[in-house]
């Protein structure tokens, strides 16, 4: 049975946030990834489009998130799940760091407003 330990987590920083692996093909996964997500203060995040499913539960703080120019302000304790080929950004307008857990399949990619193709570590 893997196991992954807080201090044996992955950390990897973009476009201002921070990104804690847990659960990856690296450390034993087949099927799913994990991580934490550490949104800062006035953090926002570029719209990227996203190519699986991922459910985006908000652990600490608030967050707008906004799918397919739909935005919601998510509170603790709520979740959101975003579709497979949903466009996607999220932003902290508060001014303490928001804390997130998101679980997804092995294989996301995400592609930017400008066509760039994404293939985030923490979720591969």
């Amino acid at each position: 049975m893997p196991v992954v330990r807080s201090s044996e987590a992955v950390t990897h920083e973009i476009h201002g946030a921070r990104f804690v692996s847990y659960a990856t093909p690296l450390t034993g996964s087949k099927e799913l990834c994990a991580w934490r997500g550490e949104i800062p203060a006035g953090t926002k995040a570029p719209a990227h489009t996203v190519s699986r499913e991922e459910i985006f539960h908000l652990l600490v703080g608030e967050l707008l998130i906004t799918l397919d120019d739909r935005t919601e302000r998510l509170s603790a304790g709520d979740t959101a799940i975003i579709n497979p080929g949903a466009t996607l950004t999220v932003e902290n307008p508060t001014d303490h760091t928001a804390i997130s857990w998101v679980t997804t399949s092995v294989g996301l990619t995400a592609e930017l407003a400008d066509g760039t193709l994404v293939t985030p570590p923490w979720a591969n």
